[in-house]
């Protein structure tokens, strides 16, 4: 049986989105940019996607732009953000620990001539705001933090950011990659006073594939992809349609259950630490406030090992982000994580899906790992 437990890399797609996929392939197919009734048909299903994500994240419809995934939501937020910025200066805050689509975004910046201020995290992952407080300059223009950590689940507390921007009377961008929050989190661009958040689908249940990307009403960003004049022409390209419809399915049914999920899952989070820690006693883990993600260690064993010995039993798990494709966490070590602990590390992912067996599942082959690793 089946235990897949690595939802943060991606989700599988629920029924009611895979529907819409498939009616928008096969049934409602025109061109949404067409004006005969295919074209128009398929106009009508957009929007009332658009609408249907747009209600979940909490935003008008036109402040939402659809993209092929939040890593191009990322780039686009921090290239085109601080080049509308540009004349006001030149310096922009992240962190450390962000994800590499930003990371890379802002080591891009950085070749542009911007100059780039990379903020320490906590043990957890989060950024304190004060250390924004702290690194903010005149020239500041964006100021670019995740909203949950997508190898740890540190929650960071964008809204206090938001605010120490206002009292410092800074007019800096703040942008959110909120891939690992959308749905799983109760905010909205009001809540946290972002002007830029960026979301993606497959984390929701919907495909691979689709995000999007929130931009305040009255923010003019220059379109990172040029051609036609499709998102009201601030996203080339031919929309596509049968993602976008699924998007909207999942985001519906995720925001409609949102606390009922995010407590399931918080729930099963903690079964999952009380189990191995009873059965584990050198057990690491990092202890964070996002319902979804859990980070352990088994320091002495390589995550590798570990994962190939659940793979046997089907229990399914990451090291650190899917992105990394086997490299060392960047985020492990920025926050002062040990070399032979980050070796160790396992990230867990729930869902809405999944169940005690899967949690009693994974305690007891990691439990069964270790013995069997400890006396060879």
């Amino acid at each position: 049986m089946e235990h897949y437990l690595d939802n943060s890399a991606t989700t599988r797609v629920c029924p009611e989105a895979a529907a819409a996929a498939l009616r928008a392939m096969t049934e409602v197919y025109g061109n949404p940019s067409s004006t005969y009734t295919k074209g128009r048909e398929a106009k009508k299903l957009l929007d009332a996607s658009r609408r249907q994500v747009s209600d979940a994240l909490g935003c008008q419809p036109g402040e939402l732009v659809f993209t092929s995934c939040g890593s191009e939501s990322d780039n686009w937020a921090l290239l085109s953000g601080a080049e509308a910025m540009s004349r006001r200066g030149k310096h922009i805050i992240t962190s450390a620990v962000e994800h590499d689509a930003v990371r890379k975004s802002a080591e891009e910046l950085e070749r542009r001539g911007y100059e780039v201020t990379y903020l320490r995290p906590d043990a957890t992952g989060a950024v304190d705001p004060e250390a924004v407080r702290s690194a903010l300059r005149p020239d500041t223009i964006l100021v670019s933090l995740m909203l949950v950590n997508n190898e740890t689940g540190a929650v960071t507390d964008i809204a206090a950011v938001s605010r120490v921007l206002k009292e410092a009377g800074s007019g800096a961008l703040l942008h959110t990659d909120a891939v690992q929050a959308f749905c799983k989190l109760d905010f909205s661009p009001r809540s946290l006073g972002a002007d830029l958040i960026s979301v993606s689908g497959h984390k929701i249940h919907a495909p691979k594939g689709v995000g999007a990307l929130y931009i305040r009403k009255g923010l003019r960003l220059k379109p990172y992809i040029l051609g036609g004049a499709q998102e009201d022409g601030r996203r080339a390209g031919t929309e596509a349609v049968p993602q976008i419809a699924a998007f909207g399915e999942a985001a519906q049914l995720a925001k409609a259950r949102l606390k009922e999920n995010a407590a399931r899952m918080a729930a099963l989070k903690a079964r999952t630490l009380d189990g191995l820690r009873a059965s584990i006693p050198e057990l690491r883990w990092i202890d964070t406030a996002a319902p979804h993600i859990l980070s352990v260690s088994l320091p002495g064993w390589r995550s590798e090992v570990l994962m190939n010995f659940l793979e046997a039993r089907e229990i399914y798990v990451s090291r650190s982000s899917a992105c990394k494709k086997g490299a060392r966490s960047h985020v492990l070590e920025a926050i002062g994580m040990d070399p032979r602990a980050i070796d160790g590390a396992l990230r867990i992912g729930f869902c809405r899906y999944n169940t005690q067996d899967d949690v009693d599942a994974l305690c007891a082959a990691l439990r069964d790992a270790r013995d069997t690793l400890a006396h060879r």
